[in-house]
C-alpha cells in the first residue's frame, strides 16, 4: 500500500476535474449489527501506511486516543477510530494511517486497508440527516462501489477536534472585531467542525455569513443571488462580498465552484478564498491557477479573520506566526 502512495503528487493533476482519489479502510465488524463497513479518506491527506508500531500510552488523553509512537524522531498521536466511532468491534487494528493536515501530523488505527479508488465528486453524495444524525456529523460523503458496497467518507477534523486541541476559546481570542454588519461572507464546506470555526470567526469579527455544505450548494445560493441582484438593479458584489470555500466537497469541490465563479460575469468582483487542510504549495497554485485570490489554512482563526477584512477592504493588523 506504501507503494501506491508514493506518487501522491503526480495525483495534484486531478484536482480541478473535480475527481478524487480515497484510501477505503475498515474498522472491523460492530458486534452489535455484525456489519464490517466500508470508509474513505482522502489519498491527499495520507501519508503513508504502515504496521501499527509500538504504543506508548499517555496520561489524561481521551478515550479513543491510544497514545503516541514515535515516526522518524517526531512524536505523533494515535487514535483508535474504531474506539472514537463506538464501533464495538473485537478485532484488532494493526494497520495504521498516517495523514497530515495543516502541517499536524496523527495516525489513526484501523482493522484494515482495501485499495485506492479513483472516482467523481459528484458521485459523493451528501449523507441523509438520519445518517449524519446517527453518526454526530461524523461522515461528510456517501458512495456507492459497482459491488453494491457504500464507502462512508469520514469528516477527520471532527476527529481531530475532538481528540486534540485543535478548536479550544484560546484560538478565537485574538480575533479583531471589525463590526461590519453590512458585508456577508458565503462560506462552504462539508465538515461541521469547519463551518463551525468559520461562523465563530465572522462572529467574532462583526461580519454576516451564509453557509453551504458544498459546492454545489453554495452555487446554487449564489445563482439565486445573481437573479435577485438583477431584479433590482444591483450587481451580486453588493450582497455577496466574498466567497470562502472549502475544497474537498461532495457533489462539487472548490476548485470546480471557483471555476465556475470567476469565469461568470455576474459575480465580478467577487474575492474567492480557498480554506483547506490540503496545506501543500501545490495544491495552493492550484487554487491560484483557477482563479482563487487567496489561500488561508483551516484551524487558524486569526489568519482566516485578518485575510478576511483584508479582502473585505478593513485595516487591521496583520497576524504574526509564533
Amino acid at each position: 500500500m506504501s507503494e501506491l502512495l508514493k506518487n501522491i503528487d503526480a495525483r495534484t493533476k486531478l484536482a480541478g476535474t473535480n475527481k478524487l482519489e480515497i484510501l477505503l479502510f475498515f474498522l472491523g465488524v460492530d458486534q452489535r449489527t455484525g456489519r464490517r463497513e466500508t470508509y474513505g479518506i482522502n489519498v491527499f491527506k495520507v501519508r503513508e501506511v504502515m504496521r501499527t508500531p509500538a504504543i506508548t500510552a499517555a496520561p489524561d488523553m481521551p478515550s479513543s486516543v491510544e497514545g503516541m509512537v514515535s515516526l522518524r524522531g517526531a512524536l505523533v498521536p494515535v487514535i483508535d477510530l474504531a474506539k472514537y466511532s463506538g464501533i464495538a468491534a473485537s478485532t484488532p487494528r494493526e494497520i495504521m494511517i498516517v495523514t497530515e493536515y495543516n502541517g499536524h501530523t496523527q495516525g489513526f488505527l484501523v482493522e484494515g486497508v482495501d485499495t485506492i479508488l479513483r472516482l467523481d465528486w459528484s458521485k459523493m453524495r451528501v449523507p441523509p440527516e438520519m445518517l449524519t444524525a446517527q453518526t454526530g456529523g461524523l461522515v461528510t460523503a456517501v458512495t456507492e462501489l459497482e459491488d453494491n458496497r457504500l464507502v462512508m467518507m469520514m469528516d477527520v477534523e471532527k476527529v481531530l477536534s475532538e481528540t486534540t486541541s485543535i478548536d479550544n476559546e484560546i484560538m478565537y481570542r485574538g480575533v479583531v472585531p471589525v463590526d461590519r454588519p453590512d458585508c456577508t461572507v458565503f462560506y462552504c464546506d462539508d465538515s461541521s467542525v469547519a463551518r463551525k470555526q468559520i461562523e465563530r470567526t465572522l462572529v467574532a469579527m462583526g461580519v454576516k455569513g451564509v453557509a453551504a455544505v458544498n459546492g454545489r450548494q453554495m452555487w446554487e445560493e449564489m445563482e439565486k443571488v445573481a437573479v435577485y441582484a438583477q431584479s433590482v438593479g444591483k450587481p451580486a458584489s453588493a450582497i455577496i462580498n466574498l466567497v470562502l470555500t472549502d475544497i474537498e466537497m461532495p457533489e462539487m469541490d472548490g476548485y470546480i465552484l471557483t471555476k465556475k465563479i470567476k469565469s461568470d460575469p455576474r459575480f465580478n468582483g467577487i474575492p474567492v478564498v480557498m480554506h483547506s487542510s490540503l496545506s501543500g504549495m501545490s495544491n495552493q497554485k492550484l487554487g491560484m491557477s483557477v482563479g482563487v485570490d487567496e489561500y488561508v489554512p483551516k484551524f487558524e482563526p486569526l489568519r482566516l479573520s485578518e485575510t478576511l477584512a483584508r479582502r473585505l477592504g478593513v485595516d487591521i493588523a496583520p497576524v504574526v506566526s509564533a
